[in-house]
């Protein structure tokens, strides 16, 4: 199903889920960030922030691409430090983030690999953890816990599985700073990428 894009996205995106109600959120301008995830073996590597923005959850690694940086240059940086492993990563799909009252929104190009070197190795910021996306076979299966949705950023559910499967995807939220700190989802959209050939 195709649909109008929400502003600040572009490309040949089919609709995959959106949702909420009013207008969108306007921004002014962009800051880029990078989240990058390993998928091996029927597993998601992801880490629990222990400090700063994001703290208490579950995401991939990640944070500010550095000015003079690529794209893919930050995310391998990120994942290094952050999990302390390197890994061939591509890029997988983007995710624009605005949040009422922000000035600028958050513009996440997400990677993926499927192999990496080194061990993941918990750092000050995360601490690295091997989820599983598969219905366990066996009872040895079930050691690995699922992935962890309730303990990780609105709107995950909806893109993650799609990085998984390899497909790559665009999407856009809109929340809403609640009095808890806490940020709610007030409008989403997420739409797969249409390959030309």
């Amino acid at each position: 199903m195709t649909s109008i894009l929400p502003p600040g996205l572009e490309g040949n995106l089919v609709e995959y889920a959106q949702g909420g109600v009013g207008d969108w959120l306007p921004f002014d301008q962009k800051r880029f960030y990078t989240n990058a995830f390993i998928i091996q073996d029927d597993k998601v590597l992801l880490g629990l922030k222990k400090r700063g923005f994001g703290i208490n959850k579950y995401n991939g690694f990640g944070g500010k691409v550095e000015p003079g940086e690529t794209l893919t240059e930050a995310a391998i940086r990120e994942l290094q430090e952050e999990a302390g492993i390197d890994a061939p990563l591509e890029h997988a799909g983007s995710l624009l983030f605005i949040t009422k009252g922000a000035r600028w929104a958050f513009q996440i190009e997400i990677f993926s690999a499927h192999s990496y070197s080194g061990t993941p190795t918990e750092s000050d910021e995360m601490r690295p953890e091997w989820f599983s996306y598969a219905s366990p076979k066996s009872d040895a299966d079930a050691i690995v816990p699922p992935i962890p949705y309730e303990t990780m950023w609105d709107g995950d559910a909806h893109w993650l599985p799609l990085l998984i499967q390899g497909q790559k995807f665009v999407g856009r939220i809109d929340s809403v700073v609640q009095d808890d700190g806490e940020f709610a989802m007030t409008r989403h959209w997420f739409g797969t990428v249409v390959s030309n050939n």
